[in-house]
């Protein structure tokens, strides 16, 4: 009997890849979102945490099927993300802010955009409040 390699190429294969379950709510509950192979890098997961892609993340899992592995890397990605959001100076949204605080297993300091007292939301103008 021959032997055939498999037509699926293996480096697509051998990679750290990374699955957010995300809360939708009460009525909703919470589910593994369906996403694009392309997109579940860890740097791709942090950039869409970040910009609020995934709005409420719960739990982050990371696997190599190739390697054999699988761990829960929510504390990791929380710390990743703070420290991308502290290098960037990204916006910080209240749920980001409750992700980090719940899942970091370091102290970040995150600066949270508020509007000055009597402007309007939609004003560029924006006085960052320190949060601990």
């Amino acid at each position: 009997m021959r032997f055939s390699p498999s037509i699926v190429p293996a480096d697509r294969l051998d990679r750290d890849i990374y699955l957010v379950l995300e809360d939708f709510g009460a009525r909703a509950g919470c589910a593994w979102r369906e996403t694009d192979e392309t997109e579940t890098d860890l740097d791709t997961v942090i950039r869409q945490i970040i910009s609020g892609d995934y709005s409420y993340p719960v739990r982050i899992v990371a696997f190599n099927a190739v390697e054999g592995w699988s761990r829960d890397a929510t504390a990791d990605v929380a710390d990743a993300v703070a420290q991308r959001a502290i290098d960037t100076d990204a916006e910080v949204s209240q749920s980001l802010r409750a992700f980090i605080a719940e899942n970091s297993t370091k102290a970040f300091d995150l600066q949270l955009s508020l509007p000055l007292l009597g402007e309007s939301p939609g004003r560029e103008e924006h006085r960052h409040q320190r949060l601990v």
